[in-house]
């Protein structure tokens, strides 16, 4: 039986429909990613999931049975569901106090709540912080209390709202471990959203694509990344693809002006509107700038990091919204001491200049 299934469900807000007439089930014990741009309503459905808000229309099921939102049993079913907030909210005290409190209201005896509390800080990777003031943490620190705060319950279902969103590449690590070991070996039912197509399809069983509250795409991820088309494919092809308008040099070359006072060089000839692709694993990445032969070069400071076992993607922002994204292996990301925010140098040949 299915641990969670969403018929026909809709929601509207202030006469805005958020969902529409959407269906899906998430199985048992099953790793279930949601995926799509700000605004396709991904925080919406877990809040719905989670039991916080009443659909406009639909039904939700949990293990079979029709959740009914008006009635009591509503808190019983809720006790089975831990959720992770993308703004991590903690009370002023100690790590083990924000850890032990969906205990307390449980009634949980002391000796069940020093030993739940213990297991559950060492499954995050905080054991020695029992004493720590939880707002005094580090965010990535903070986010791994809140997943504590919600795992210490062993929920049947696990709802998580972009969990790694801004967080550092080793926090980032230790939440995708856990993660995958709560759903291993406990079995826990996940369901998370994220914007990171590479962590997708590194944790998913299977994932949805949302836009505009709607389900465009869902399946593994190479069933999706074999059907994407329109507006799934421009998200989920997040790697250096720029559009712009290509001019013919003396050289031979061709100078595509891809907006915001950026232009790349590449090999072919060619004028007019173009589409470009540049592979991640063809740019260079230094933290000190580059004297090359490649015809392009910029300067721009990390946004986010993807480890990806032995290699390791990382999205620079180069000014004007625009983003690449670089595959380094990782003992050069190691030797580099990137993390969020550090500045660095690319730089591509015009030869690894594609057109789409």
């Amino acid at each position: 039986m299915p641990k969670v299934e969403v018929q026909n469900l809709s929601k509207e807000y202030a006469g805005r429909q958020v969902l529409k007439d959407m269906t899906f089930s998430v199985q048992s014990g099953e790793l279930f990613v949601l995926v799509g741009p700000n605004g396709a309503g991904k925080t919406t459905l877990l809040r719905i999931l989670d039991l916080l808000d009443e659909p406009t229309s639909g039904k939700i099921l949990l293990d079979g049975e029709i959740v009914n939102y008006s009635a009591k049993n509503k808190a019983a079913l809720r006790r089975k569901i831990g959720m992770v907030f993308q703004q991590t909210v903690l009370f002023n005290m100690s790590v083990f106090d924000n850890v032990a409190y969906p205990l307390k209201v449980r009634n949980e005896s002391e000796r069940n709540i020093e030993q739940m509390v213990k297991k559950t800080l060492e499954l995050v990777q905080l054991n020695g912080f029992e004493r720590k003031n939880a707002l005094a943490l580090s965010g990535g620190e903070a986010q791994r209390v809140a997943i504590a705060q919600a795992l210490v319950i062993e929920p049947e279902l696990l709802l998580l709202d972009e969990p790694t969103a801004n967080l550092d590449p080793r926090n980032v690590s230790i939440v995708e471990e856990v993660l995958s070991y709560v759903n291993r070996e406990r079995k826990t039912t996940i369901v998370m959203t994220t914007h990171n197509m590479f962590q997708a399809e590194n944790l998913a069983d299977r994932l949805a694509f949302l836009n505009e509250g709607k389900i465009e795409l869902m399946g593994t991820f190479q069933e999706i990344s074999g059907k994407l088309s329109g507006p799934v494919k421009s998200f989920a092809r997040m790697e250096n693809v720029f559009h712009g308008f290509s001019k013919i040099t003396a050289e031979g070359t061709s100078i595509v002006d891809i907006g915001g006072g950026l232009q790349i060089e590449a090999a072919f000839n060619k004028v007019g509107n173009v589409t470009l692709h540049v592979p991640p694993e063809d740019i260079i990445l230094s933290v000190r700038p580059l004297i090359s032969s490649a015809r392009n070069t910029f300067e721009g400071k990390i946004t986010q990091i993807s480890d990806m076992g032995h290699v390791v993607k990382l999205k620079v922002n180069v000014g004007a919204n625009k983003n690449f994204t670089v595959q380094i292996t990782k003992r050069s990301f190691n030797e580099m001491q990137l993390n969020i925010d550090s500045k660095v140098y690319i730089a591509f040949k015009a030869s690894s200049v594609q057109i789409k």
